[in-house]
């Protein structure tokens, strides 16, 4: 079976819509199974341990359909690799926004509503990540409406170098397939056994709940990033576009570091991350306007 064939299989459009109705039934149901273990926990029949706060609040069930969404997110921005660079980077910016959301939905059940809000840890990392979601809502906004303006010939044009560059991104897009499989296999399951177990394990994986998957996916990112940057140079070496690969590069790296931080630094990271990549982008599409300017002008003569 050759890449082409497998690709066809796990990442078609027809694919992508199953997956879509599969993993919102399963967000659905995830979100009465949270709600359910809530009130049972209400009702003393099972106990948790005393740092869960998404087994103590209704508010934080939401927190569970979320991550299904997000998994969603990660197959989108498998999907969408081979077909345009900037839909995958805007993908990444999508997911870490959303990541944000979901950890205001468990912020809200350990809010502490008191007049000292500026000096409770949670009250404040909560008043970060509202006006944090504001702000990269705003920001992906901007990127996709100049990525729309200055779209990459690279996928457009039908040279060999091209083909063959989008042949490598379907075999990329296909490797990961079974890559992120197994890790998000893998990090629930480690992060599960923890829990069960009530010990530093567990208090340890419900502090670090949000960083499960994504601290590892986006490692993986990084290294996906890097194998096309170079690979780019068999397709072209305008310093353009080589800026902006690398670029997007950096911008990921940022948000891979900011899973490592907390509190205000870990926003500051992600907020950076994307007005890096938007200003790279704004950039490089001025590069692209002038390039063009002056072929239609040496065109003219």
């Amino acid at each position: 079976m050759t890449f082409e064939t497998l690709y066809d299989q796990v990442l078609s459009e027809k694919t992508q819509k199953k997956s879509e109705r599969v993993i919102l039934m399963i967000a659905i149901a995830s979100f009465l199974i949270h709600l359910i273990l809530i009130f049972l926990v209400d009702l003393g029949l099972i106990s948790v341990p005393s740092s869960s706060d998404l087994l103590t609040n209704p508010i934080a069930a939401i927190y569970t359909p979320f991550s299904f969404i997000l998994v969603y997110e990660v197959y989108l921005l498998i999907y969408y690799l081979p077909r345009s660079i900037t839909t995958y980077i805007s993908k990444q910016y999508e997911i870490i926004s959303l990541i944000i959301i979901r950890r205001i939905f468990k912020d809200l059940s350990s809010l502490s509503l008191t007049s000292d809000w500026f000096s409770v840890k949670n009250d404040l990392q909560f008043t970060y990540d509202i006006l944090a979601s504001v702000l990269l809502f705003f920001l992906i906004y901007l990127f996709y409406k100049f990525s729309h303006q200055g779209e990459s010939n690279l996928d457009g044009e039908t040279s060999n170098s091209t083909i063959r560059f989008i042949r490598l991104k379907k075999g990329v897009a296909t490797c990961l397939v079974p890559v992120i499989v197994f890790l998000a296999i893998y990090s629930f399951v480690t992060w599960l056994l923890g829990v069960l177990h009530l010990g530093v394990v567990g208090n340890t994986s419900f502090k670090n709940i949000n960083n499960i998957f994504f601290e590892q996916f986006f490692s993986i990112l990084i290294i996906v990033d890097v194998i096309l940057l170079l690979f780019s140079f068999f397709h072209t070496d305008e310093f353009h576009k080589v800026i902006r690969n690398s670029g997007f590069i950096i911008s990921t790296i940022l948000i891979r570091i900011s899973f490592s931080v907390s509190g205000l630094l870990n926003t500051l990271l992600i907020i950076s991350a994307i007005v890096f990549g938007l200003l790279i982008l704004l950039i490089h599409n001025q590069f692209e306007s002038h390039a063009a300017k002056v072929k239609k002008s040496m065109a003219a003569h």
